[in-house]
């Protein structure tokens, strides 16, 4: 199956669309993307450790729960998510 013979293909969420072509796609490359990642998420606490700012992101986490700004944010992610893999299985 190809990634790119859906009809529907970038049809619904940031969130959808990334879990779609996750599962068709090479699953190395999934796996890489997957990684840097996580890689990125491990810096950002490192950072956030090393400035004592552990309390601060808790906070921030229980309050965005539904804030705009961090659904955009993640959208983004998942977006950049999705062009990597797709990029790359072309």
């Amino acid at each position: 199956m190809n990634i790119f013979d859906d009809d529907d293909a970038f049809v619904g969420t940031p969130k959808s669309n990334y879990f779609a072509i996750a599962k068709t796609a090479n699953e190395n490359i999934v796996e890489m993307e997957i990684e840097k990642m996580f890689q990125r998420l491990a810096i950002a606490e490192k950072i956030l450790e090393e400035r004592d700012l552990e309390d601060e992101q808790e906070r921030l986490l229980k309050s965005m729960v539904i804030d705009p700004e961090l659904e955009d944010r993640t959208n983004s992610i998942f977006l950049e998510l999705v062009g990597n893999i797709v990029t790359q299985c072309e």
